[in-house]
């Protein structure tokens, strides 16, 4: 993680140098986005979580054959 934010950074600089109104446009357009996608981010993790909680129900009768058959 660590260094994916030193290589975004590095990649920043570098279109910094090459095309420095493109990169303050970047500079200011990330946090707007950011704020739009949240929104979304947040209810993919919803909707990842109600399919966790109905893949137990599925599978709650496998773990309990599992556990007799063991016993």
């Amino acid at each position: 993680l660590e260094e994916n934010r030193m290589f975004t950074f590095l990649l920043w600089c570098i279109l910094f140098v090459l095309c420095w109104p493109i990169a303050i446009l970047a500079l200011i357009l990330y946090p707007i986005i950011w704020l739009f996608l949240l929104p979304f981010k947040l209810l993919g993790g919803a909707v990842a979580g109600i399919f966790a909680f109905f893949m137990f129900f599925i599978l709650l009768p496998l773990y309990v054959l599992k556990k007799l058959v063991r016993a």
